[in-house]
Parts: C-alpha cells; sequence; structure tokens
C-alpha cells in the first residue's frame, strides 16, 4: 500500500487528488448550466428590443429635458433645469393637469360605474346577450383614428347627425359646436372616450363576475338576502381584484391620451381640450422644441411611474400577495 495517502503523525494528515465528483453532480451541473443558456438565449432578442427600442430613448429623453435642443444633430446647448421651470409656469400645461385630473374624476365617476352596470344586466339569462356583448365591445376594436373621424362627422356643427337628430325631434336648440365650443369641448370628448372604451371595461367586469362562484350566490339567497345584498356582500367583494385593474388601466390610460383627442380636436379650441401627450407633440414635431417635448415627457413618464407604484404598494398589495401565495402552494 502507498503510503503517501496514509495519514501520519509527522507529515500531518493524508494528501492526494480530490475524489470526483459523483456521475449524478456532474449530471445536475451540466443539466442546470443548459437550462440557464436557454433561458438567457430564449431573453435575449427579447432584452435586446426592449434596450434599444424603449430603455435607451427614455434614458434619452431624460438627458434631452436639460438642453435647449430643435432635434437635429445632438443636444448641446445646456440649461439645467429651465425646461422643467418653464415647464411649471406654463399656463397651458397646468391645464394639461387639470384637464387629466378631470378625465380621470370623470372616468372613475362615470364610465367605470355605467361598464359595470352593463357587465351585470348582460351577465343575466337574456336573449341575445351575445349580441349585445359583441355590440358593446365593437367600438374599442376600432381604432381611435377611425373613432374620431366618426364623431367628427357625427358633431359636425350643422349638417352632423347629432344635430339632426337633435333637429328632428324639435330640440335644434341643444346642438351647437360640439369640439369647437370651449364649453362643450370636454364633455364631448368624455362622451367619445366613453363610447370607445367602455365596452372593455365591460368585458373585464363579465369575466370577472362569471368567475363568481354561483354557490356563493346560491347560499346568500336560501339566507334571505335580495338582490341588492347579494350583490353588496358577495359579487362586489369577489370583483374587487378586476375592479382595481380597471381603475389602474383607466388612469394610465387618461394620463397617456394623445391619439382620440388629437383626430378630433388637436386640442383646440384656445388649447381647452389639449392633454400632456398633446402638448409633447406640438412643441415636438410642430414647433421642433424637441428639449423641451422631452421635459414634458419626463414629466408624464413620472407621473405614471408614481401612481403605479403608489398603487401596487397601498391597493394591489394584497391581489400580488394572494397570487404569490397561490403560486408557491401550487408549487409544493
Amino acid at each position: 500500500m502507498n503510503s503517501t495517502f496514509l495519514p501520519d503523525e509527522r507529515t500531518g494528515p493524508a494528501t492526494g487528488p480530490p475524489p470526483a465528483p459523483p456521475a449524478g453532480a456532474r449530471g445536475r451541473t451540466r443539466r442546470r448550466a443548459l437550462h440557464w443558456l436557454t433561458a438567457v438565449g430564449l431573453q435575449l432578442p427579447a432584452l435586446v428590443l426592449f434596450l434599444v427600442l424603449v430603455l435607451l430613448p427614455m434614458l434619452f429623453a431624460l438627458y434631452a429635458a436639460f438642453f435647449r435642443w430643435g432635434g437635429f444633430g445632438m443636444p448641446s446647448d445646456y440649461t439645467g433645469g429651465d425646461n422643467f421651470t418653464r415647464l411649471f409656469q406654463d399656463p397651458v400645461f397646468l391645464g394639461d393637469l387639470w384637464r387629466c385630473l378631470v378625465l380621470v374624476v370623470l372616468s372613475l365617476a362615470v364610465q367605470l360605474p355605467f361598464a359595470l352596470a352593463m357587465a351585470v344586466l348582460l351577465n343575466q339569462r337574456l336573449r341575445g346577450r351575445a349580441v349585445y356583448r359583441m355590440l358593446f365591445f365593437a367600438p374599442y376594436v376600432l381604432s381611435e383614428a377611425v373613432t374620431g373621424v366618426l364623431f367628427a362627422m357625427i358633431f359636425a356643427p350643422g349638417d352632423g347627425l347629432a344635430d339632426q337628430l337633435l333637429g328632428a325631434v324639435g330640440l335644434e336648440g341643444l346642438g351647437g359646436e360640439w369640439f369647437a365650443d370651449p364649453s362643450t369641448v370636454m364633455a364631448t370628448l368624455f362622451l367619445v372616450m366613453t363610447w370607445k372604451y367602455f365596452g372593455f371595461h365591460m368585458m373585464l367586469y363579465l369575466a370577472g363576475l362569471q368567475s363568481v362562484p354561483r354557490e356563493l350566490t346560491e347560499a346568500a339567497l336560501i339566507d334571505g338576502a335580495d338582490a341588492r345584498q347579494r350583490f353588496r356582500h358577495v359579487t362586489l367583494p369577489l370583483l374587487a381584484p378586476t375592479l382595481r385593474i380597471s381603475v389602474f388601466l383607466s388612469v394610465i390610460g387618461s394620463i397617456q391620451l394623445f391619439d382620440l383627442v388629437w383626430v378630433t380636436t388637436a386640442g383646440g379650441p384656445d388649447h381647452r381640450s389639449e392633454t400632456m401627450a398633446v402638448t409633447l407633440f406640438q412643441y415636438g414635431f410642430k414647433r421642433y422644441q424637441v428639449g423641451y417635448a422631452s421635459a414634458v415627457s419626463v414629466v408624464m413618464f413620472g407621473l405614471s411611474l408614481v401612481f403605479a407604484l403608489a398603487y401596487q404598494r397601498f391597493v394591489l398589495r394584497r391581489d400580488l400577495e394572494g397570487a404569490t401565495t397561490t403560486m408557491r402552494g401550487g408549487t409544493r
């Protein structure tokens, strides 16, 4: 026997080549490396696209917001925070913030309750309810450009469909310059927005209503609860996660609203229907003040980000924790 590998009082513990890892351990290591390389390879194209089309433009917009730049060449006239100072002193942009708040409040107070009421109605056993669902959801399928052109013709002063219908029932005095009158442009615009988007929220609520277990409503009925009590104490709590997602999408959509406004009014008359996105477009692509437009985009992104993080932290937290707990329970 070779004494080199035996312990000795003078030389200490035995020395020699380390034992080879078991074949099973080597196989697991190779499989783990293969899985990691596969995951990286599958995600790499999406990460590259995200970096090139999303992250880099965002960082460049933040960089350009500190320059007086017309969009040609590279920004060189550094102005510090002058664009942001000018932004919050601009009555047009301050009006944009106010109009965004008005649209958010109207959406939460009118559009979403109307969509919920229609979803509850179409969740009942009605003849032709599939047709009604299709008709109410169809406006959402149309593009914003088509919707804007359509309602620009409907609300055309004098010879538009809206004025013609009012004249046919003897209410021609209620007609007027719907999109051209500063006192009616926001109400008309919100009417178009409701027609366009309420079907999307209605379908969200329908999906949530159909996931409510029928056994719970039947148990409440046996206990003597009427329809209002069943909706208040059974349906509404179970529909709460869907309602929270709908509110989130509605608020973010109001902050970023652009194409429908641009096609119908282009922000007029006298900036009375202008939104932050329309202001960004006006300064960036009409007046070639890209540095100032970049500051507008940074503020828009900041508002969306702050709202999203706060909403996730204080409103969606229970839903996310419940989903995480469910996933962990399912993997055990």
